[in-house]
């Protein structure tokens, strides 16, 4: 009876199934698995933080500018003596929820018009690329500020706002990969067996070009996070919803008096971006393929 042949080392990793190797990868950047820890127990608060502290936002529960630990408040109160930390923790449902709607919504046109581009190129991607140029000399915070002053400070508007002004990086990003990828000999032998455009671009090409997209939709998050925080900051927002730029912009007059009511709910939106940056270059190394073989 012969033995199996034994694989060397490097073989079985090249073996594993990519996803797993990715997570290999991931796992090792110490600072992505801590921002990712921090990430879910932020998520988790705002998902059961209201049942665990049912305090509302909106009411007056005591004097107003009472400091963080005083009278049994964990955060103090704001300039009408409601409860921060019942503010910090309906606001992440709110923050959250905003960047990852409008981050979707980016990558939703940003991948529509770049896989167009980069398929079809010609006409096709020149009208769509000074379409995406025309969007990004726009002044971002200018536009997303006339829109809402024109449609109305609601959710839906807000989102939508920060979504239409930050698509054009992951267009470009998915031009240039659709471009390098069509070339590729499997996409020319699906060609060549008769698979259809619609088919070529949606289930040949764009699973391949998943990996920058997903980085960028990741990092995007954190930036919608911090956009909707300017537009509250600047009174673009509704008053009858609490986020974090909200509790910030409400607060604003009062920064020399009582800084702590803007410094918490600014602390929290830097804690929140960040771990969503770390995590991002997490993945950025964990997609590369380039970087899994080193």
């Amino acid at each position: 009876m012969t033995d199996a042949p034994i694989l060397p080392e490097r073989e079985i990793e090249k073996a594993r199934h990519p996803l797993a190797e990715a997570w290999e990868m991931f796992r090792r950047n110490h600072a992505a698995v801590a921002a990712l820890i921090v990430l879910a127990l932020i998520v988790l608060a705002a998902i059961f933080g209201p049942w665990i502290y049912p305090t509302d936002p909106f009411e007056m529960v005591w004097a107003p500018f009472s400091p963080p630990g005083a009278d049994g408040f964990l955060l103090g109160t704001d300039y009408l003596g409601r409860d921060l930390m019942a503010a910090l923790i309906h606001g992440a449902r709110v923050s959250i929820v905003i960047g990852v709607a409008a981050a979707l919504m980016s990558v939703l046109i940003g991948v529509t018009i770049g896989a167009l581009a980069g398929f079809y190129r010609g006409w096709v991607e020149e009208l769509l690329m000074r379409v995406t140029e025309f969007f990004q000399v726009l002044p971002t915070l200018l536009f997303s500020m006339v829109i809402v002053a024109l449609f109305g400070a609601s959710l839906p508007m807000i989102t939508f706002a920060i979504g239409i002004v930050s698509w054009t990086a992951v267009a470009r990003i998915t031009r240039s990969e659709f471009l390098r990828i069509r070339q590729l000999e499997y996409v020319m032998a699906s060609r060549a067996s008769g698979t259809g455009n619609r088919k070529l671009m949606f289930s040949v090409i764009l699973p391949n070009a998943l990996p920058p997209i997903i980085v960028q939709a990741a990092l995007m998050v954190g930036s919608a996070i911090l956009f909707e925080a300017g537009l509250s900051f600047l009174g673009l927002t509704d008053p009858n919803v609490v986020s974090w730029g909200q509790v910030i912009g409400s607060n604003r007059q009062y920064i020399l008096d009582a800084s702590f009511t803007v410094t918490i709910p600014g602390v929290a939106i830097f804690v929140t971006v960040l771990a969503i940056s770390l995590v991002g270059d997490g993945l950025n190394d964990a997609l590369n393929p380039k970087l899994r073989q080193r």
